[in-house]
């Protein structure tokens, strides 16, 4: 099955808030909190319970618990020399969770890091080559697609697409490359630039999709859908956290219900032609289930994109 092929892609990208809300035992962590890559290797059993769980609830993609795992991130917890091993680990836990089954995909997630070229945290090449050895270790694990997501400056932007790009061309290997951008209740990626930027920059490479995730529910999001439903003549992806996160008796909860945000996303298939729908932070698997519902008969509606 080729994943260039499927008209409509429902993607689970909710790894992180899961994670953390589960009661994992204490010395799984090894004294390494907020790493939740780690768990790949401490913890594997929990990694591909999670994943099993939204194939379950009928996600054809997961994302590989990989979001933090290049070098640079790494790093802040003394586990930069083992990029190569905590990739494959998390490639290696979703492909069980998929258990063979050739309709179900592995995305390598590869996450903007913390540190922002453009504002003069890292150096462009340094970032290159941790974007580059980490597009690497997903692609000889094996991950079906790359996806270079929650972006929020250009110039990250643009170097991990090289990076992925040329990783792929080293391997010798074709697939799909995904651009998720994340637009904050500002208008604007976190460095103040808009959508129209972002799509401008991506446009001479040859992606998968571009879309949008994490910061913000669907409704903060629609009119940046509409603007990439008007303007951008390839793919466009969405997945919106479960609306803007609040504290409850000491909790961070996402308040959006699993019907709402369904509703939202087959309005965004039907009216704007999104045709890779899933969550981010706060998207359980019930919001999955509710997801792949909603798109039961859906298609994403033929758009004019202008000129």
């Amino acid at each position: 099955m080729n994943l260039r092929d499927i008209e409509l892609l429902v993607f689970d990208g909710a790894t992180g808030t899961n994670l953390q809300a589960m009661d994992l035992p204490a010395d799984v962590w090894q004294g390494r909190e907020g790493c939740n890559e780690w768990l790949n290797i401490t913890a594997p059993e929990a990694i591909v319970g999670l994943h099993r769980a939204f194939y379950e609830a009928g996600a054809q993609v997961v994302e590989t618990n990989t979001f933090g795992a290049s070098r640079i991130v790494l790093a802040e917890y003394g586990l930069q020399d083992r990029v190569a091993e905590i990739n494959a680990a998390g490639v290696r836990n979703a492909r069980a969770a998929a258990e063979g089954r050739p309709d179900r995909f592995v995305a390598g997630s590869i996450g903007p890091g913390t540190k922002l070229p453009s504002l003069g945290h890292i150096s462009r090449d340094a970032l290159f080559e941790a974007f580059k050895e980490q597009a690497t270790a997903l692609v000889e694990a094996g991950v079906d697609l790359l996806l270079l997501e929650t972006c929020q400056d250009l110039l990250q932007l643009k170097t991990g697409l090289i990076a992925c790009f040329e990783a792929l061309e080293t391997i010798g290997r074709d697939a799909p490359v995904m651009v998720s951008v994340t637009v904050e209740r500002t208008g604007t990626l976190l460095v103040g630039s808009d959508i129209a930027a972002a799509a401008a920059t991506v446009e001479p490479f040859p992606i998968f999709s571009l879309g949008l995730n994490c910061a913000t529910g669907p409704a903060d999001m629609e009119s940046h859908i509409r603007y990439l439903a008007r303007e951008w003549p390839g793919r466009i992806s969405c997945q919106p956290n479960q609306g803007l996160p609040e504290v409850v008796n000491g909790a961070t909860v996402y308040p959006l219900r699993p019907e709402e945000f369904a509703r939202h996303m087959r309005h965004f298939v039907e009216d704007f032609g999104v045709s890779v729908v899933g969550g981010c932070c706060g998207t359980t698997p019930e919001h999955l289930r509710a997801l792949v519902k909603a798109m039961e008969g859906a298609r994403p509606t033929r758009r004019a994109v202008e000129a």
